[in-house]
């Protein structure tokens, strides 16, 4: 590690890095929850407040594409206000749009709400990581990531569900107003127990005096407009068959010109709003580009297995979101392990153990069929809560391992950017060949579906006798005979596809592991065992706390 890098906080209690650690934790667990809890609810919003299916979806698009574009400035907000008042700020402006949100009586308010609940969002991640790397000391980094880890996990696995109870016992508004009193004590706890260091508030004002100097507004703003555009692409290419639409190709291009213009202009900025200067340094540009790769291969899975289970098996939003319940609590117990672990442990070791084994949990789904039960997939689930424990605690520890404290804020916020891109690109992508491989493997089937095969005319007689049984006769019963076979062709490509999209997922995690050949270390990084002082501690910190 760096000399700067490598500086000790100032000692603290086990219990005041807790407290600190629980503080933040409450922002950042309400803006993982609120990334997929609406989700669940979009049917109930979509019917009261009169929008399209088409429309609704910009409730999701609005708050992504606004968390993106606070991501990168967290470092640039810190700087200027400070680390606490940057978290203070976006909670407390998290809080009052979610009220707005479950105010809102039309779609226009509803979409405008969202972005800001969007933009109160997207520092609180980043600044949270941050915090938590300059608040626990340098043996202590795993343990500090793995319950971070943890954190970030809890929220995507328990939305859908969550929300599934909400919107079936309650009206969809409190998918919203639930986040008050959270937020609440989130805001409370974090007034009262998180400090910057003075080291890290040193930095800041002399970054801010030089900021101030030479604001950055062009950065911003090409950053904002490239970014908007292509996170505006990703998320609505499918749904408007990429580029044969206008817009679409038309914001691809505005994306790649005012990307590639932000890019030139923040290297060049004597006061750059994003320091993309830090992907000068090996580890961290290493780190965070693997972590985009894996979160482009990761949200694949986590895109399949809940489409699968509602679509094909007829699980409701809360029973899938219970089905998939084993690998977060998985994922809890191993987290804090894995942050232990460490120290003791070649980081390549354990990212590579976890890609191997996230690997088998998606290969045991590459045969699904109707016949799938709920053991299968929890078997599945599990192996895959144990690999991304393997994998993600380490991959948050190495990455910041030579990154200055003071710019802490800065790299959070590029890392996170990294992997919301990586996860955009590969939902796109497999939300794409989802509709093409049914459709190609509709055009198969249908090959089959002729006349002289005997078994056909027996199916459709036993649908039109089921009809007519059900109280429809004549050419009704035909016709309606017609329509269940054609549903039953649909049903099996669908899962044809599904078959296809597995066995990719899994060959993804096989390609990945020769990746990890480019995780750069830091030279100062060597497992090590801990002395007997650090292993009677480590016994009695539970204890402690």
């Amino acid at each position: 590690m760096s000399e700067a890098a490598a500086t000790v906080p100032a000692a603290r209690t086990a219990m005041d890095k807790w407290l600190i650690t629980l503080s933040v934790s409450f922002g950042t667990l309400m803006a993982t929850v609120d990334s997929a809890i609406v989700n669940v609810a979009m049917s109930q919003i979509r019917s009261s407040i009169g929008a399209t299916v088409q429309e609704i979806t910009w409730t999701s698009t609005s708050f992504i594409i606004a968390t993106v574009l606070v991501l990168p400035l967290t470092g640039f907000f810190s700087r200027l206000f400070g680390q606490k008042r940057t978290y203070l700020s976006c909670l407390a402006l998290f809080i009052l749009s979610s009220f707005l949100c479950g105010l809102a009586s039309n779609l226009p308010l509803l979409v405008f709400f969202r972005a800001l609940q969007g933009l109160g969002a997207g520092a609180l991640i980043p600044t949270e990581q941050a915090i938590l790397r300059q608040t626990w000391p340098p043996e202590e980094q795993g343990m500090a990531m793995g319950v971070f880890s943890v954190v970030i996990t809890v929220g995507p696995a328990v939305g859908p569900t969550l929300g599934g109870y909400i919107v079936d016992n309650f009206h969809w508004s409190w998918i919203f107003f639930i986040n008050l009193p959270i937020g609440l004590i989130g805001f409370l706890l974090v007034w009262r127990f998180v400090e910057e260091p003075e080291d890290v508030l040193a930095a800041n004002r002399a970054a801010a005096a030089l900021q101030r100097r030479n604001m950055d507004w062009a950065g911003i703003g090409l950053m904002w407009v490239g970014l908007a555009t292509l996170q505006f692409v990703l998320e609505e290419g499918q749904r408007q068959d990429w580029f044969e639409s206008t817009e679409i190709t038309v914001c691809t291009l505005v994306a790649c010109f005012t990307l590639a213009a932000f890019v030139l202009r923040e290297l060049s900025a004597v006061a750059p709003a994003v320091e993309l200067r830090l992907f000068k340094e090996p580890v961290f540009a290493s780190g965070a580009v693997l972590g985009a790769v894996m979160f482009f291969i990761l949200i694949a899975n986590s895109f399949l297995m809940p489409l699968f289970m509602q679509e094909m098996l007829g699980f409701t939003a809360m029973q899938s979101g219970m089905a998939l319940m084993p690998r977060t609590l998985v994922m809890i117990a191993v987290m804090p392990i894995v942050g232990r672990l460490y120290n003791r442990i070649s980081p390549r070791v354990l990212i590579a153990v976890g890609l191997f084994i996230i690997g088998l949990g998606v290969y045991r789904m590459v045969d699904v069929s109707l016949d799938t039960g709920r053991e299968d997939i929890m078997a599945a689930v599990m192996l895959q809560g144990l690999g991304t424990s393997l994998l993600f605690v380490p991959l948050n520890i190495v990455v910041f391992d030579k990154v200055e404290r003071a710019r802490m804020a800065d790299a959070a916020g590029l890392n996170a950017l990294m992997r919301q891109i990586g996860s955009s690109v590969g939902l796109a992508l497999f939300a794409t060949l989802m509709t093409r491989y049914t459709a190609q493997a509709q055009v198969g089937l249908s090959a089959h579906m002729v006349a002289e095969r005997p078994e056909l005319p027996e199916r459709l007689s036993a649908a039109v006798s089921g009809l007519v049984a059900g109280g429809i006769e004549g050419f009704e019963a035909t016709e309606g005979g017609l329509r269940l076979l054609a549903g039953t062709l649909q049903r099996q490509a669908a899962l044809l596809a599904f078959n296809q999209l597995f066995t990719l997922s899994a060959l993804l995690f096989a390609v990945a592991l020769p990746l990890l050949g480019f995780l750069w270390l830091s030279p100062g990084h060597k497992p090590r065992q801990a002395s007997p002082e650090e292993a009677q501690k480590e016994v009695h910190m539970d204890v402690e706390v």
